[in-house]
C-alpha cells in the first residue's frame, strides 16, 4: 500500500444536492486521515462548494430537466448527445489512467446513476482490467428509492457481484436494515458495511450570539420546499414560538419570487448557511424537508424537529425516513399534503410537548466509519484479479 493511497471517488447529482454535500463530508474526513483523493463531479457547479483539500475534475456538466430523467441537460441548455457522453466519458477514463487509484468509490452506483452507465461501466471495465486492480465501493444512502422494476434492481446486484469489493451503506441497520427498500440484500449481505449516518464534523465552534436562532426553517437546496417556508413563515405570528427568533433558509436553488415574498414576513430570510450543525446546536427547533443531510444535522444538533417530507409515486425516499422517525418519536413529521400555517403550528406544539428525541441512540460515526472500512480493505491480503 502506498503511503498516501489514492481514492478516486465519483459523485453525480441530477436534482438534489445531498449526494454531493454527503460525499464531501466523508471526502473531508478521507484527507484529514492521510488519504489523496481525486474527485469526479459530474453535476452542475455548486455554489459554496468546498473541496476539502481533494483535487477536484469537473466534467461537462449533466443535469435532469427538473426531474426529467429520460434526457440529461447540458451546460448550455440541450440534451446531450453521443458526441458530448463520449466526451465525458473519454475523460473519465483519462481521470483513471492518469491517477491509478487504489480505490474506486462510486455515490450511488449501481443502485441508482443508471443514466451515467455510459461513462460508468467503462469505468468500471478499465479499473478491472488494471494491475494491480483497485479496490472498488459503492457509497449509498441507508433508504433507497423503492418502486423499481425487477431487472433494475437485479442488474444492480449484478454489477455488485462483477466489478465491486463492498458497499458502504450510511446508515445504521438497528434504524433500517438496506433490505427494507432494496429486494435482493441477501444477495449481496456479504458487500455490506453499515457505516452509520454521515453526521457533521462536531469539532466546530459553536456560532457567535447574533448568528443564533431560536426556530430554523430550512429547505434544503431549494428546488423543493417553497411549501413549507411559505406555511412556516406564516405560521409564526400564531404559534407558541411567536416571540422567538427565527430564521427561514431558502437554498441557492429557490425561485427569486418566492424568496421575495418571504421577506414581507419580517423573518431573517437567508440563502445559505456553511453549516446548518452548527446552526441548530441552538435552537429550539429545526422545520424541514426529511433530506439525508439535512436529518443528519439535526441528529447531530440533537434538536428537537419537525420534518415535511416531499414524495410523488416514484421519489419515496423522504417519507420513508420520516414515517420512521416520527415512528421512533425522534421528530414530528407533517404530511406532504398538509402544508398550511395551522399545520405547522399543531407541529410546533406536539415537537415541543414531545420528550427530548434520544438522537444518540442511532450511530452517527458514518464518515469516520467509511474511512476505516477503506482502510481495512486496502490492508487486507491483495486477492486475485477477477
Amino acid at each position: 500500500m502506498r503511503s498516501q493511497p489514492t481514492v478516486l471517488y465519483y459523485v453525480q447529482h441530477l436534482l438534489g444536492v445531498g449526494h454531493v454535500f454527503r460525499t464531501m463530508r466523508i471526502v473531508a474526513v478521507l484527507v484529514r486521515n492521510g488519504f489523496h483523493v481525486e474527485l469526479i463531479h459530474g453535476g452542475e457547479k455548486l455554489p459554496y462548494f468546498d473541496g476539502h483539500g481533494a483535487r477536484i475534475h469537473f466534467l461537462p456538466s449533466l443535469t435532469s430537466a427538473r426531474g426529467d430523467f429520460s434526457n440529461l441537460i447540458t451546460e448550455d441548455g440541450s440534451v446531450a448527445d453521443d458526441k458530448y457522453r463520449a466526451g465525458r466519458r473519454d475523460t473519465v477514463l483519462q481521470i483513471l489512467a492518469d491517477c491509478r487509484p487504489d480505490i474506486i468509490v462510486t455515490e450511488a452506483f449501481p443502485f441508482g446513476r443508471r443514466q451515467m452507465h455510459f461513462e460508468l461501466l467503462p469505468l468500471m471495465d478499465a479499473a478491472a482490467a488494471m494491475q494491480p486492480r483497485p479496490k472498488i465501493f459503492a457509497s449509498v444512502r441507508d433508504i433507497l428509492q423503492e418502486g423499481n422494476k425487477t431487472s433494475k434492481d437485479r442488474q444492480s446486484v449484478e454489477l455488485l457481484q462483477r466489478y465491486f469489493d463492498g458497499v458502504l451503506v450510511h446508515g445504521d441497520e438497528n434504524l433500517i436494515d438496506l433490505s427494507a427498500t432494496f429486494p435482493f440484500t441477501s444477495e449481496i449481505a456479504g458487500l455490506l458495511r453499515y457505516t452509520g449516518i454521515v453526521t457533521p464534523d462536531r469539532s466546530v465552534p459553536t456560532l457567535d450570539s447574533q448568528e443564533q436562532f431560536d426556530v430554523v426553517v430550512s429547505a434544503g437546496g431549494g428546488l423543493l420546499g417553497r411549501e413549507l417556508l411559505l406555511a412556516a413563515a406564516e405560521a409564526k405570528s400564531a404559534s407558541p414560538l411567536k416571540d422567538a427568533q427565527w430564521c427561514l433558509l431558502t437554498g441557492p436553488y429557490m425561485d427569486i419570487a418566492d424568496r421575495d415574498r418571504l421577506d414581507r414576513f419580517g423573518i431573517t430570510v437567508r440563502e445559505f448557511v456553511p453549516d446548518l450543525f452548527r446552526m441548530l446546536l441552538s435552537a429550539r427547533l429545526s422545520i424541514s424537508l426529511a433530506g439525508y443531510n439535512t436529518v443528519a444535522d439535526i441528529m447531530a444538533a440533537g434538536c428537537r424537529s419537525i420534518i415535511a417530507p416531499q414524495w410523488n409515486d416514484k421519489e419515496t425516499e423522504q417519507l420513508r425516513r420520516a414515517q420512521l422517525l416520527d415512528a421512533r418519536g425522534l421528530a414530528v413529521m407533517l404530511s406532504h399534503e398538509d402544508k398550511t400555517p395551522s399545520a405547522v403550528c399543531s407541529a410546533i406544539v406536539r415537537a415541543l410537548d414531545a420528550p427530548p428525541p434520544d438522537w444518540a441512540s442511532i450511530r452517527q460515526d458514518g464518515a469516520e466509519q467509511s474511512v476505516r472500512f477503506l482502510r481495512q480493505a486496502l490492508e487486507a491480503a491483495p486477492e486475485k484479479v477477477r
